[in-house]
């Protein structure tokens, strides 16, 4: 199943069902998307079952928001692919050495935006902005010291997600959270796709472009720590709750790292686009 959030006319985001190029609402059925995520099993084929005998709304008739609003920070991981480690440390005349343990910084609430939102440039905050396309997973249930071998029971679903990144920012500090958490710096969307309906998450196209020109491309298969691996890892001595967000990491192909480097600018268009869940159309826009 795929779930959004939605509005129309530019009324109060709604919660719906997406099949195919149509919308179900189910406002009627639950509140939100964080009340979604809580439902039991027999919650959520109750909302199959509203589903069924509903009416659609075109999909084209709808504003698709982010689909879920964090309780808190979006949990991320930094040098998850090989590729992007290589890339990484190269541009930056470090020795190039594969992490042993998985690099986690994290991102503002405030930074989340939807699957078709500007992604805001001030030159006054930063001319430095960078795109990373991410798969991203939704925790479904609260859970602490996670076995890696029960791990994927505690996802509910999974979603695509830019890091967008001010990398200028982000190498003031001794940490990433600034140059990570500005406003409009994590889009995602378009939905999120049920645990069920996407049964091969460590085999996904990745792709990131820019005004249609490929930067990124790349296969989840390539993550250096898989999504059980992560989930044990970050619930270790942590309570994992409903509805946090995990970013898994990006793959090479990054701006900072190119020959020359390669920052967004105003106008600019980006795409997002994981296989099996869907895309994001952002346009750089200066505020």
């Amino acid at each position: 199943m795929k779930f959004a959030r939605y509005s129309i006319n530019g009324r109060s985001p709604k919660i719906g069902l997406v099949t195919e190029n149509q919308l179900i609402d189910l406002s009627n059925v639950v509140p939100s998307m964080q009340a979604l995520i809580a439902l039991s099993a027999d919650g959520l084929a109750m909302v199959q079952q509203h589903a069924a005998s509903s009416q659609s709304i075109p999909l084209a008739d709808v504003k698709l928001h982010a689909p879920l609003l964090p309780r808190r920070n979006v949990m991320c991981l930094g040098l998850n692919y090989a590729e992007h480690v290589r890339e990484s440390l190269t541009a930056q005349g470090q020795t190039v050495d594969l992490p042993q343990f998985p690099v986690v910084f994290t991102k503002a609430t405030t930074a989340v935006s939807g699957p078709t939102d500007p992604i805001p440039y001030d030159p006054q905050v930063s001319e430095s902005m960078d795109f990373e396309v991410e798969l991203a997973v939704i925790i479904g249930k609260q859970g602490k010291n996670i076995p890696v071998e029960q791990a994927m029971e505690y996802v509910f679903g999974y979603t695509v997600l830019n890091d967008i990144t001010a990398r200028d920012l982000q190498r003031q500090g001794k940490q990433f959270f600034k140059g990570k958490s500005l406003d409009g710096s994590c889009p995602i969307g378009p939905w999120i796709v049920s645990r069920d309906a996407l049964p091969h998450p460590h085999d996904l196209n990745i792709r990131c472009l820019v005004n249609d020109v490929e930067k990124q491309s790349s296969n989840t298969r390539h993550m250096i720590f898989d999504i059980p691996a992560t989930i044990a890892y970050l619930s270790r001595g942590m309570t994992l709750l409903p509805g946090d967000i995990i970013a898994t990491g990006t793959p090479d192909g990054v701006g900072f790292a190119r020959t020359p480097p390669e920052f967004l600018r105003p106008g600019d268009v980006v795409h997002s686009i994981v296989e099996g869940i869907g895309e994001m159309k952002n346009v750089v826009t200066a505020v």
